[in-house]
């Protein structure tokens, strides 16, 4: 077998193994594709439970923290910084 032979050989064989892999591919995403609009068409796609509206308006920051726990925040940060200028 000579040099040549055996190049279009290989060649020959590297376009088959690449159209065996487009091919593939293509069916695979024409399946996949039907799956879709199948499960789509039987309504599978949906939550099976729908999340809850949230009714009630955000909590400001004044109406979460108590005045103790503002008031000993203050103290710790008025302490650090008395102590980080020393």
């Amino acid at each position: 077998m000579t040099i040549m032979e055996m190049f279009q050989q290989s060649m020959i064989l590297t376009l088959l193994g690449m159209a065996v892999v487009f091919v593939f591919l293509w069916i695979m995403i024409i399946c996949i594709d039907l799956l879709g609009k199948l499960i789509h068409k039987l309504g599978l796609d949906q939550d099976a439970q729908p999340k809850p509206l949230k009714t009630e308006a955000p909590k400001s920051a004044n109406e979460t923290i108590s005045p103790e726990v503002t008031a000993a925040i203050t103290a710790a940060v008025i302490d650090y910084r008395k102590n980080e200028r020393t």
